[in-house]
C-alpha cells in the first residue's frame, strides 16, 4: 500500500502544473453528472447482492435491505474483506436472515461482481496499448478461474464444505442458476454506469467521444478489480488508482487521468456515505413485521445460527 501511495504521489508531484490546471478545468455539471452515474451503479449493486440474498432464500423490505447492505459496505474502507462480511451478518440478524446466508450472500456478490469486472476489463484490456498488457496480463489468468467460481454449482459446493468445515449447518436453500444469472444481470448496469461517470471527468477535461466511454468503461472494471484482489488494500485504495492512472493513461494524458482517478475515489466515497446516510434515516426504526424470513429460514433458526 505504501508502494502506490508513493507512485500516486509521484505522479502527483511530478506533474503538479498540468494535474492543477485540469482540476481546474472540471465543471459542476460533468461533476454532478458523474456523481449520479455513481449513486445509480451503487444502488445497482445493491440490487444484485439483494438478488444472491433471495436466491438463498431470504428476503427483506427494501429499507431493510438498504440498512443491512449500505451500513456494511462502509466496512470496505477498513483493511481486509471481511468487514462487510461482518457487519452484514450482524445487521441481517435483526431482519431474520440467517447468519450463514448473511455472510454467503456478501461473499457471492464480491465474487460477481469481481467475476463480470474481470469480464468488462479483460476484453478492452488489449485496445488499451502494449503498456497496460505488459503489466496487467495476469488479469487474463485469473478470468478463467473467476468464470468458473460464478458457476451456482461451484458456489454451492464451496459453500457446503466451508459449512461443514465450520460444523454448521447447511444453507437454507442452494443457489440456483436463474437466481445467480439475475443477481450477476445487475452488475452490468452497474459497470456501464461506473464508466459513464468516468467518461463524463473525461469528456469535460477534453476528451474523446463514445470510443472514450468504451474504454472508460473497461479501464474502471479492470482497475477495480485490481485493486480488489490486493486484499489488504481498503476499497482498493492506492492500487485502483495506480491501475486506473496506467490504464487509462495509454489514452488520455497522464496528468488527466491523475485527476480523474483522484475525483473518481472522491465521487464514489462520497456516494458509499450518502447512500449508508440515506438507508440509516430510512430504517431508524425497525416496522412491526419487517423481518419478512421465509419458511426455509424461520426465524428461530436465525437466532440459532
Amino acid at each position: 500500500m505504501a508502494a502506490f501511495v508513493v507512485f500516486i504521489a509521484y505522479a502527483v508531484a511530478k506533474r503538479w502544473d498540468s494535474v492543477r490546471d485540469y482540476a481546474g478545468r472540471l465543471s459542476v455539471a460533468a461533476t454532478a453528472l458523474s456523481m449520479v452515474a455513481v449513486l445509480g451503479a451503487i444502488w445497482c449493486s445493491f440490487l444484485c447482492w439483494r438478488a444472491v440474498l433471495a436466491d438463498f432464500g431470504s428476503r427483506v423490505p427494501v429499507s431493510g435491505g438498504m440498512r443491512i447492505f449500505f451500513v456494511g459496505q462502509l466496512g470496505k474502507y477498513l483493511p481486509g474483506k471481511l468487514w462487510p462480511i461482518l457487519t452484514q451478518t450482524r445487521l441481517g440478524a435483526r431482519y431474520g436472515v440467517p447468519k450463514r446466508s448473511s455472510g454467503a450472500a456478501a461473499g457471492v456478490f464480491m465474487l460477481l461482481v469481481l467475476g463480470t469486472g474481470l469480464v468488462v476489463g479483460v476484453a478492452t484490456l488489449p485496445f488499451l496499448g502494449a503498456q497496460a498488457f505488459e503489466r496487467y496480463w495476469w488479469a487474463l489468468a485469473v478470468l478463467p478461474a473467476a468464470l468458473v467460481a460464478m458457476h451456482p454449482v461451484v458456489l454451492n459446493w464451496g459453500l457446503g464444505l466451508a459449512l461443514r468445515a465450520m460444523r454448521r449447518d447447511p444453507m437454507p436453500k442452494p443457489l440456483t442458476l436463474r437466481g445467480t444469472a439475475r443477481a450477476a444481470f445487475w452488475c452490468l448496469p452497474m459497470w456501464a454506469l461506473f464508466g459513464v461517470h468516468t467518461w463524463a471527468l473525461a469528456l469535460d477535461l477534453g476528451g474523446g467521444g463514445l470510443p472514450l466511454l468504451l474504454r472508460s468503461t473497461g479501464v474502471f472494471a479492470a482497475s477495480w478489480s485490481i485493486g480488489f484482489m490486493l486484499l489488504v488494500a481498503p476499497a482498493g485504495a492506492g492500487p485502483r488508482e495506480a491501475a486506473f492512472i496506467v490504464l487509462l493513461g495509454t489514452t488520455l494524458p497522464t496528468a488527466q487521468a491523475t485527476v480523474i482517478a483522484l475525483v473518481s475515489r472522491l465521487l464514489i466515497t462520497v456516494g458509499d456515505v450518502a447512500w449508508g446516510v440515506l438507508a440509516l434515516l430510512g430504517a431508524r426504526k425497525r416496522p412491526a413485521g419487517a423481518a419478512e424470513a421465509t419458511a426455509a429460514a424461520p426465524r428461530s433458526e436465525a437466532v440459532r445460527d
